[in-house]
C-alpha cells in the first residue's frame, strides 16, 4: 500500500508487536492466569514510564522519526542541507538520516535534529538557481557584458530551457562594477558545484573573446593600455 520503505518497516514493527502481545495475553487468559494479565500490565505500564525517562532521546528520535516517515518533507535520492551539513539523502531510519555529504563520507543525523531544524530541498521543486559574482571594469560597456555574459552561459547543455538567465549590477566596488548572473539547473542531474565551474570557464572565454576585463582587487591590469586598444 506504500513505498516508503520507513513507513513499511515501522507497520510491521508495530504489527508484529500487536500480534505477540495479543498472542501473549490470551494464552494467559486460557490459563486462567487472569492475575497475571493484570500484573503484567502494571509492569508494563510501569516498565514503559521507566525507559520513557531513561532514554529521552532515542524516543524523541523514534517519534521524529515516524514523523518524517509521514510528512516525508524529505526522500531517499534527495540533495538536502540540514544542520551544517550538505548532501543526498542515501537512507531514512527512525533513528537517523543518512545522507553522503559527496567527500567519500556518509553522515548520520539524528531524526530529532533532522525534525526540528530548518531543512532545505533541493530537489523537491526539480530545479536550483546558481549564481555567479564576479565583476567588470569601469572602461567596459556594462550592457555589452550583461549580454555577453548571459549568451555565454545559455550556451551550456546543463542550463534548463524556459528558465530566464538574468544578469543584474549589484555595486561600485573599488575596482570594478560588480554583478550577479543567475541561471537554473536540475539538482538530480547536475551537479551545483560542476555546473558553476563551467560557467565561470563559459564567461571568461567569451568576455576574454569580447575584450571585456575582469578587474579584482589582487590584479594589475594596464588600463590605459586596455583604453588604448579598445579606441
Amino acid at each position: 500500500m506504500s513505498d516508503n520503505q520507513s513507513i513499511v518497516n515501522l507497520t510491521g514493527a508495530i504489527v508484529r508487536a500487536v500480534i505477540v502481545a495479543v498472542g501473549l495475553f490470551v494464552a494467559l487468559g486460557i490459563l486462567g492466569l487472569d492475575k497475571t494479565v493484570t500484573s503484567l500490565l502494571a509492569g508494563a505500564g510501569v516498565i514503559a514510564l521507566a525507559v520513557g525517562f531513561a532514554f529521552q532521546d532515542l524516543t524523541a528520535n523514534f517519534i521524529s522519526g515516524t514523523m518524517i516517515a509521514l510528512a516525508r518533507p524529505i526522500q531517499v535520492g534527495d540533495t538536502v542541507e540540514t544542520n551544517g551539513y550538505t548532501g543526498k539523502v542515501l537512507d531514512i531510519k527512525l533513528r537517523s538520516i543518512v545522507m553522503d555529504n559527496g567527500q567519500g563520507q556518509t553522515v548520520e543525523i539524528p531524526s530529532k535534529d533532522v525534525f526540528q531544524k530548518p531543512i532545505t530541498n533541493f530537489s523537491r521543486i526539480g530545479k536550483r538557481r546558481i549564481e555567479l559574482a564576479a565583476g567588470v571594469s569601469y572602461i567596459d560597456d556594462l550592457a555589452k557584458a550583461q549580454q555577453v555574459a548571459i549568451e555565454a552561459v545559455a550556451k551550456l547543455p546543463f542550463v534548463l530551457k524556459g528558465q530566464s538567465i538574468e544578469l543584474h549590477y549589484r555595486n561600485f566596488a573599488d575596482t570594478n562594477v560588480q554583478f550577479i548572473l543567475l541561471f537554473w539547473i536540475n539538482p538530480s542531474t547536475t551537479n551545483a558545484q560542476a555546473a558553476l565551474s563551467e560557467a565561470i570557464i563559459a564567461v571568461k572565454k567569451a568576455f576574454d573573446e569580447n575584450h571585456i576585463l575582469i578587474v579584482f582587487a589582487a590584479q594589475t591590469f594596464d588600463l590605459k593600455q586596455k583604453l588604448a586598444d579598445k579606441n
